[in-house]
């Protein structure tokens, strides 16, 4: 099974749309998602239509270590994506966690509980320093962090994140390895002097350094993104083609381009979503809302 935290100290940054596109893109692929909701706004638990909702979520999860799926997961619309919504409005996790012996450590062991079920769990978290992100961290294989091309986003990248991984370096000294950090372009402009800065300059500082990889891929500022966030969909079933005329590509052609850079292993299942299987996917899905009625296309 493999644990991804999608990070960022800096809010704003798209860890969700992050975190929703990469679990849909790997479920439609065929894998067994689990989307974990760590953010005290749960904005990740309301994007999808959930089904068979559990009375529990995050908070019986981590507060009372409660592993049993048909009280903490719920599934949603999309085959193979399961969610463990967020139920923490009140943050009394960092709270309990602070004060509680195994601490940043108790994810870690929790997860074992899901690793004959999933093939991949994707943890979204909040968008700022707290223990729940730190127990993320440490309980992940992969940590993928989105930066906005804009130099202050880039500032803070190195002021927050990177300094949260050096923070948390001395757990090695347990044996619990730090995951390697996966960096990527969000919400790219082309023609905009601070993107290809930034992109450029990400590359040359960490080129040489083994725990952090800039990825290739940079996914484009597309209103297809948000779009999709109406639907209740991963982008890749809204757009799979690029539109005439456009120099970005599609939002299906980006996301099997960034999943295959984050799970490359995975990369030959995610070339086999071609637009004529993923437009069938979701004119079932699409049936299913308008039945449900869920949120029509504005």
């Amino acid at each position: 099974m493999k644990k991804v935290a999608v990070i960022s100290t800096k809010g704003g940054v798209g860890k969700t749309t992050t975190a929703v596109n990469l679990a849909g893109i790997a479920a439609d692929a065929g894998k067994r998602v689990l989307l974990l909701d760590l953010d005290i706004q749960p904005t990740l638990s309301s994007y999808f239509h959930l089904e068979a909702e559990a009375d529990g979520g995050i908070f019986q999860l981590v507060g009372f270590n409660e592993t049993r799926h048909s009280e903490i997961i719920s599934g949603t619309s999309i085959p193979n994506l399961h969610v463990i919504k967020s139920n923490d409005d009140q943050g009394q996790l960092n709270s309990l966690l602070l004060n509680a012996a195994d601490g940043r450590l108790r994810l870690l062991r929790l997860l074992e509980a899901f690793k004959d079920d999933y093939d991949l769990v994707v943890m979204d978290t909040q968008g700022a320093r707290s223990v729940t992100l730190e127990m993320a961290l440490l309980a992940a294989d992969t940590a993928i962090s989105p930066i906005i091309p804009e130099l202050l986003a880039a500032r803070e990248f190195r002021r927050g994140t990177i300094a949260l991984f050096d923070e948390l370096s001395s757990y090695q000294y347990m044996g619990i390895q730090l995951p390697e950090l996966q960096v990527f372009i969000n919400r790219a402009d082309a023609v905009t002097t601070d993107a290809r800065l930034i992109t450029e300059n990400l590359h040359s500082t960490f080129a040489n350094d083994n725990g952090i990889r800039v990825l290739d891929t940079s996914i484009p500022n597309l209103a297809s993104y948000r779009r999709a966030a109406s639907l209740s969909m991963p982008a890749h079933r809204i757009e799979t083609r690029k539109p005439s005329g456009r120099k970005a590509p599609s939002a299906l052609e980006s996301m099997i381009l960034l999943a295959s850079e984050a799970f490359p292993e995975w990369a030959d299942d995610f070339r086999q979503l071609t637009p004529e299987k993923v437009s069938n996917l979701f004119d079932s899905s699409a049936l299913t809302l308008l039945n449900t009625g869920g949120t029509d296309d504005a």
